[in-house]
């Protein structure tokens, strides 16, 4: 295209600033980029690179001219602008969780399935956080052996729940250190020197809301309703960077070494793990990185064809940012660009 046109709404966010730094460290062949955000942020400036762009205010007329849009300003927003942009002929790429489960979107993590592109209808959704740096270190296991079983536990960082979460697990910390009252308003407990089995609200069936989006995130973008997956997503105060423990089972046999070797060579996965040397993943090593860091490969003594391992990814770069920029880019390489039915969402 000798045109290309993206606007990035939520600019003023955690994320969507990542988004506008992600867009210009990997040379996104845009020829406009676009802040968008509430009336309450418009008239104020972002960094594009060496750049400053004047956020404008998200209506609904924002669309014409734009050929993608990134979203990453919440779920009621996504909701209600959404199907304006995509009525438009611009293709959204979304962060929130309100089209993941919509028959009408695909979830796409670029490593994993790139191919579900081709049937979007101008919405395209990111997933969750947790959900994508599990998925690209087993699409390769899975490709490769099948999974019958996932039991993955999480330890996710305080900027999953956006600056609300970073500022109040910096500000518990300072206050403890100076004798002062504990206050919480991002998390029902203190969180600071403390962990919080609670993501999301609780359901009917006990889960949290973000354990059941691992669940239902890997089935759909798996196409794969009968494959086993259980959660346990845990809040830990760490500022960046989100751990899992992941264990498995194969419909094959795959030994630890076999498994290192295979993700050795999987696209958007660095592999750590040498017990001697104490090298394994950690969020502080993830930080900043686009790659999924995978290590404590091994093999589950309990189980015939199961391993263990261990998961670290940067929640706000291949979380949200880098991930939505990726489909943002194999939309431009598969020219996919363009809306073919602009009412789909238009109810």
């Amino acid at each position: 295209m000798n045109k290309l046109t993206v606007a990035v709404c939520g600019a003023t966010g955690a994320v969507g600033r990542e988004m506008l730094k992600t867009l210009n460290e990997r040379n996104f062949p845009a020829t406009e980029v676009i802040a968008y955000a509430s009336s309450r942020s418009a008239g104020s400036q972002v960094e594009f690179g060496d750049k400053q762009l004047t956020v404008r205010e998200l209506k609904e007329d924002s669309f014409e001219g734009v050929d993608i849009a990134i979203f990453s300003a919440g779920g009621a927003t996504s909701t209600k602008f959404s199907p304006f942009a995509a009525h438009a002929g611009c293709v959204v790429v979304d962060n929130s969780a309100a089209w993941r489960m919509d028959d009408r979107c695909p979830l796409v993590v670029p490593e994993v399935n790139p191919e579900d592109l081709a049937w979007h209808n101008g919405i395209i959704a990111n997933p969750n956080c947790s959900t994508i740096q599990m998925l690209v270190a087993l699409k390769p296991i899975y490709d490769a052996v099948g999974i019958k079983r996932i039991v993955v536990s999480t330890y996710q960082a305080v900027s999953g729940t956006g600056q609300k979460g970073i500022a109040e697990l910096e500000k518990q910390v300072r206050d403890l250190f100076n004798g002062r009252d504990i206050e919480h308003n991002a998390y029902p407990y203190q969180i600071a020197f403390n962990l919080l089995p609670h993501i999301d609200i609780f359901l009917e069936n006990d889960y949290t809301k973000e354990e059941m989006k691992m669940v239902n995130e890997t089935r759909k973008m798996f196409h794969d309703d009968k494959i086993g997956v259980t959660a346990t997503c845990v809040r830990v105060p760490v500022f960046y960077g989100h751990g899992e423990s992941v264990n498995i089972e194969t419909e094959r046999k795959m030994t630890a070494k076999e498994c290192r070797m295979l993700l050795s060579q999987a696209p958007g996965v660095r592999v750590l793990d040498n017990p001697r040397e104490l090298l394994y993943p950690m969020p502080l090593a993830c930080a900043g990185q686009d790659d999924t860091l995978v290590g404590r490969i091994r093999e589950d003594e309990t189980i015939e064809n199961g391993l263990n391992m261990w998961i670290c990814a940067d929640n706000i770069r291949k979380g949200a940012a880098l991930n939505a920029v990726q489909i943002a880019e194999e939309l431009v390489r598969r020219d996919l660009l363009g809306v073919r039915n602009k009412n789909v969402f238009m109810d």
